[in-house]
């Protein structure tokens, strides 16, 4: 018992000191119990993101004019008699308190609507390839289920937020490739040839860094033309946030460059006569990858962020386009939010988004370092 568990040991030993980089990364990152559950959740996000249509109850045009300002309904599973039955939730009917005036909706106990999955509804076209009816969950119809309530126009807040996490999200992955690409290119040429190129792409580093982020990207957002299309808008705050995100990559690309130049098996390549090319693409990027990444997980939640405040502020994207800052826009009226608070449920959206990438990058980052004690 005790050699075959002497073996067993000296093959695992042997597996670790054997495996590549990315599988240490892998074997490391798995550990990580909090980064392993945010990374599900957010791929669990991108898929509703991706597949929205199907999973969104309404679409995006839907509004019910009888039904503004609905509150968040809620889920029963016992009747006012006392029975047990499925989730269900009742019909609303819109009422005015007699001294006040304000309107408030009561739930109609003798109109009980259970919730279903895999329900038929309104009719959407998947990615433009097939046209079905079936959504995730909902209820039957003739009858509506809000569960996050509605804006003041009766739109579904809930198919809303799924909606715009196309466009958040999206945004900050196309952003970050943006960033990866420059930081790579220009990380890398600082630090290897140093000299003149070094000290010019530092001093436009420094004062990328040294201007005020979020006016600059206000400044920039303002200058795109209001005519322009959504598609076109996208691209350019995507652009103007990637310009603005790169020099911090940039400069973590350079100082590990720095160090991996000198090492022996860069050294051995160079006295092999490998080319400038083969060595900073078979040699020094791979080394710089999975710290890279690391760091890249953690700045994708400043692209959300940034797309989400000049959303909000009015010089990012706009109505039409659906973006998490777009639905924010209405709870710029305090009095609004007085009344109505469930309209800044897509906060809670970025929020949880924003903490994933967090923890899914502290994984990362912990786990780029294999071989620490």
């Amino acid at each position: 018992m005790a050699d075959s568990t002497g073996i067993l040991a000296h093959e695992v030993e042997r597996a670790v000191f054997t495996a590549s980089q990315w599988r240490l990364v892998w074997l490391a990152f798995i550990r990580h119990k909090l980064a392993v559950a945010c990374a599900v959740f957010l791929i669990l996000g991108y898929l509703s993101a991706a597949f929205a249509d199907f999973v969104a109850p309404y679409p995006t045009d839907f509004r019910n004019d009888d039904a503004p300002f609905v509150p968040p309904m809620r889920v029963h599973v016992r009747d006012t008699d006392g029975r047990f039955h499925r989730p269900f939730v009742y019909a609303l009917e819109l009422e005015r308190d007699p001294v006040t005036l304000r309107p408030h909706f009561r739930e109609v106990t003798d109109s009980r609507y259970p919730i279903r999955f895999l329900v038929p509804g309104s009719e959407y076209e998947m990615w433009g390839v097939f046209r079905s009816r079936l959504h995730l969950f909902g209820v039957d119809d003739g009858a509506y289920y809000y569960l996050l309530g509605t804006d003041k126009q009766g739109r579904d807040i809930l198919s809303r937020t799924v909606f715009a996490g196309r466009i958040s999200l999206t945004i900050g992955l196309v952003g970050v490739v943006v960033s990866f690409i420059l930081a790579i290119a220009l990380g890398s040429i600082s630090g290897y040839f140093g000299g003149l190129a070094d000290m010019a792409i530092q001093r436009v580093i420094e004062v990328l860094t040294s201007l005020p982020q979020l006016p600059l990207w206000m400044a920039l957002a303002v200058a795109i033309p209001i005519g322009w299309p959504i598609t076109r808008v996208f691209f350019a705050i995507t652009v103007i946030l990637s310009l603005i995100s790169w020099p911090g990559l940039a400069r973590e690309v350079r100082g590990k460059v720095l160090t991996l130049r000198e090492t022996d098996y860069v050294t051995a390549a160079r006295i092999d006569n490998a080319g400038t090319a083969r060595l900073l693409f078979q040699y020094l990027v791979p080394g710089v990858l999975s710290h890279l990444i690391a760091s890249l997980t953690l700045a994708i939640p400043n692209m959300i962020l940034g797309e989400t405040a000049l959303s909000f502020l009015g010089v990012g994207l706009r109505a039409p386009a659906i973006s998490w800052g777009v639905l924010l826009q209405q709870a710029q009226n305090i009095q609004t939010v007085a009344l109505s608070p469930w309209l800044m449920t897509p906060v809670f959206a970025v929020i949880l988004v924003i903490l994933a990438f967090n923890f899914v990058g502290d994984g990362l980052r912990d786990a780029a370092d294999p071989y620490k004690s």
